[in-house]
Order: C-alpha cells, then sequence, then structure tokens
C-alpha cells in the first residue's frame, strides 16, 4: 500500500498519479468533446493526495464500513474523480473510455448507483457538503473511526446550503470532517470576486467555528502533512483552503475561465500532452 512508503517515494508516487490523472482526463474530454477540464487540472493533486497518501479504503470493497469517506463536492469535476478512481483499482481503466457515452456508468456527474467508491451523487453545487457533514456527524454518533474529507469548489461557495452545513458544523464541534475548498478563483463566466466576493474567506470560516489552514493545493508535501495529520485531537472541524490554478499543467488553460468547460481541438490536444510529458 501506498501509505507505508517513505514520505519522500510517497510524495514522488502521488505527483506520478496526479499526472497520469491530468493526461487520461484531457483525453477522455477531447475525445467525448465534454468535460470541465480547468476545474479537474486545479483539484488533481488534492485528490491524488488523499487516494494516494491519506484515505483508509478498500477499492474491492467499497463499502467497506471502516473506509475514510471522500465526498466530491464540486461533481462536475468528473475527470479527476473519475481517473483516480481508476488508477485506485476501483473499476478497470478502460471504463474511461466509455466517458459520458451513451449508457456509460461514467456520467458527466458522479451517481453512486451506478459507480463503485462514489459516496453521493454530486452536481448540484452546494449539495456535497451538507451531505459529507451528515455522514461525518453520523460517525461521531455511532462512534465510528473514519474520517470524512469533502472538496469543494470556490465558485461553490456561494450557495447559502454551505453556510448552514458550516455554521451546523462548527456549533456541533464536528472534528472528523474535513472541507478542502479549491480556491482557482475562477468561475463558469467570470472570477469568484467579481460574481458574488468570497473574501476574507478564511475569516468567514472561523467565524463558525472551523480551524482555518491556507495552503499551495498543488505542493504534494505540504498537502500530505495536512490532509493526513491525525484528527484525533481535533476539536473543531477542519478547512483547507487550496490555493490552486485553474488548468494547472497545461500553458493556454491555466487561469483562463474559458477553460472552465472548454474542450480542445486537435491541435491543442497534441500541445497539451507535449507538456504533460
Amino acid at each position: 500500500m501506498s501509505r507505508a512508503l517513505p514520505k519522500e517515494d510517497m510524495i514522488g508516487l502521488i505527483r506520478d498519479k496526479a499526472l497520469w490523472m491530468r493526461r487520461r482526463a484531457f483525453r477522455m474530454v477531447y475525445e467525448k468533446q465534454l468535460g470541465h477540464l480547468g476545474g479537474d487540472f486545479s483539484a488533481a493533486d488534492i485528490v491524488a493526495t488523499l487516494y494516494f497518501g491519506v484515505l483508509r479504503y478498500d477499492a474491492k470493497r467499497p463499502n467497506w464500513p471502516e473506509r475514510d469517506r471522500f465526498v466530491m463536492s464540486k461533481g462536475h469535476a468528473t475527470g479527476a474523480l473519475y481517473t483516480v478512481l481508476a488508477a485506485a483499482g476501483y473499476f478497470p481503466e478502460e471504463w474511461l473510455d466509455t466517458y459520458m457515452r451513451n449508457h456509460s456508468m461514467l456520467n458527466g456527474h458522479p451517481n453512486r448507483r451506478y459507480l463503485p467508491g462514489v459516496e453521493t451523487n454530486t452536481g448540484p453545487l452546494g449539495h456535497g457538503f451538507p451531505v459529507a457533514l451528515g455522514i461525518a456527524i453520523a460517525g461521531q454518533i455511532t462512534g465510528a473511526d473514519y474520517r470524512t474529507y469533502v472538496l469543494a469548489g470556490d465558485g461553490e461557495q456561494q450557495e447559502g446550503s454551505n453556510w448552514e452545513a458550516a455554521m451546523t458544523a462548527g456549533n456541533r464541534k464536528v472534528s472528523n470532517l474535513t472541507l478542502i475548498i479549491d480556491r482557482n478563483r475562477l468561475q463558469q463566466g467570470a472570477g469568484t470576486e467579481e460574481t458574488n466576493g468570497l473574501n476574507p474567506l478564511d475569516d468567514k470560516y472561523r467565524a463558525f467555528g472551523w480551524d482555518v489552514v491556507e495552503i499551495d493545493g498543488h505542493d504534494c508535501d505540504t498537502l500530505l502533512d495536512v490532509l493526513g495529520a491525525p484528527v484525533g485531537d481535533r476539536k473543531k472541524p477542519l478547512c483547507v483552503i487550496a490555493n490552486t490554478v485553474k488548468g494547472k499543467g497545461v500553458s493556454f488553460m491555466e487561469n483562463n475561465v474559458k477553460w472552465h468547460h472548454g474542450v480542445p481541438n486537435a491541435e491543442q490536444f497534441e500541445q497539451a500532452m507535449r507538456e504533460l510529458a
């Protein structure tokens, strides 16, 4: 298991997996001409760190009661989610070739009825965080020792349901819950601060009773330290604001709002494959 590796080797493995995920997701979106590559790429390092350095799971037993729970609240980032689940062994890599095709189990938004490893259906933004809170509260009530992680977009923070969840989690001191915000500062059509300003995001979560850490969301070493830290001594839920670059790793996509849901042409595909080599 990757978690038994020395830290330096583990970080190398995580970086290799994240690069493979980006290449595979880019190919999937190019072939189908549908998807959300910008958000897939900003989240790839975070998701790879979780699955290859942090989470406790058994891909052959997706419903193993003792597993840690991960909810991809930014449900449009299926390129990142599906590639990491395939890399972790939840289903054969060949399934990725069916991405968003007719009768595929790999829908444009994840569906737990179809795909092993998906904890809950997501897509309506602001939905996954409250569900993850419920999962974490259930663990508290039953005395289970699983941890719950949820990855949300920063544009998603504009949804009121998130702030109800934040208030409840802080009030109940749901210390087994970690919220990771993919802070790439871009959403569909514009920047987050142009659309409905979020700053100061860290102070908002502290006001709701959370511990807050702000990090580089592409620094796998720091991601591993923060996300893998023991939760036993925590008294509050943890909000990790992961500063990221939308489209990270491909020059023409980075910090470009059109790649929220842009799709590449043949020339762009060849360029991206060179840059991701």
